[in-house]
């Protein structure tokens, strides 16, 4: 004899002939089902939307070189670098503690290991961080306390920007001792080269270059002149007294306060200074500046993100889809009665067979 055949039109006969007990346990699977559904809490989301910034725009070398805009970070590493951050444990616990969240859970007392553990799962499971499509990160998480929810996502954010600040902190407090540094070294080298400025005056009696080249070339020219005529008119005292006022209009040694010789040197040597003092108020100037805009920008503690969208108590819940549920459970309920009704024909067909064939 040949095997029988099975079909889906086949089950029909057989869920007929089962129809009782499938139509038992279909309302049996509707009737908990919809108690279940209504005993479930709801439970309310809240999301933040923001961006993290390029941690790099907030150091103070950046700032003080390009200024303190910021950079919206939608770099790979930026959005893992956050990502990362949130789903850490020394964050769960921070907001666990600060929000007393094994109570709200009934996990147990802080400190029980096996307290601590539930209370970290729970956390974990309500709070979901992704990237969407829009390089933004969305931080998600939910309670049965919609209020709570939208405080918990507000606070996962300022943590995670205040971890973000740290990482770089140290290196910006670095930054901004070398510019400090730079800062006083210039400063001191201004002071030292502005003295040596003086003591040069001071040693070759130049303390104004234009009035006193000015007086040199007059009383140079001067007593020159009165010397050619003196010398012409035979006089010898008086060319001689005129010989030793040249001498001293013209050579160091000689002892005059003012001089050509000294005048000369000092010349050469005040220009050198003085391009070095120019060149040192210059750096002075950016220095000083570098170092206070780095200095208000370590103060001021620039945020490592970017907030789009605040986290707002929800106005409607997220779950449970209390008819998806009963219609889930009473699908599967009939779905199971099927295969056990159809295995256990099968069953009862297989074991009349052999018996029909020893009658004959």
């Amino acid at each position: 004899m040949s095997e029988p055949s099975y079909s889906l039109l086949g089950l029909w006969p057989i869920i007929n002939r089962w129809k009782k007990l499938v139509g038992l346990a279909l309302v049996l699977a509707l009737v908990v089902s919809v108690v279940v559904a209504l005993l479930l809490p709801n439970v309310y989301k809240s999301t933040a939307v923001f961006f993290p910034t390029n941690p790099q725009t907030t150091d103070p070398d950046r700032i003080a070189t390009e200024g303190s805009k910021l950079e919206l970070g939608g770099r790979t590493e930026d959005l893992d670098r956050v990502i990362t951050i949130g789903e850490s444990q020394p964050v769960a616990e921070l907001i666990i503690k600060r929000f007393n969240l094994h109570a709200h859970y009934g996990t147990g007392a802080a400190g029980d290991d096996a307290a601590d553990d539930a209370a970290l799962r729970k956390f974990s499971s309500n709070l979901d961080i992704v990237h969407n499509e829009r390089d933004a990160i969305e931080l998600t998480f939910f309670d049965e306390d919609k209020q709570l929810a939208a405080r918990i996502a507000n606070a996962l954010v300022q943590v995670i920007d205040s971890v973000n600040q740290q990482l770089t902190l140290e290196n910006r407090r670095n930054v901004l001792g070398i510019y400090q540094q730079r800062y006083q070294f210039l400063n001191k080298e201004f002071e030292t080269s502005r003295q040596k400025l003086i003591q040069a005056r001071r040693h070759y009696g130049i303390y104004g270059l234009e009035q006193q080249s000015r007086y040199l070339a007059r009383e140079i020219i001067k007593v020159e002149s009165e010397l050619r005529q003196a010398e012409g008119e035979g006089d010898g005292g008086k060319a001689a007294g005129l010989r030793r006022a040249l001498r001293g209009l013209t050579r160091s040694e000689e002892g005059n306060v003012i001089n050509l010789e000294d005048y000369t040197r000092g010349v050469d040597s005040l220009n050198l200074f003085s391009a070095r003092m120019t060149d040192l108020q210059t750096r002075l100037v950016k220095a000083r500046g570098d170092f206070e805009t780095a200095d208000v920008a370590l103060k001021g503690k620039l945020s490592s993100l970017y907030l789009v969208q605040k986290a707002y108590p929800a106005t409607k819940k997220s779950k449970p889809i209390r008819w998806l549920i009963v219609a889930g459970s009473v699908f599967l309920t009939l779905a199971l009665s099927i295969v056990v009704i159809t295995l256990l024909e099968l069953w009862r067909r297989s074991t009349r067979r052999p018996a029909g064939s020893t009658a004959l």
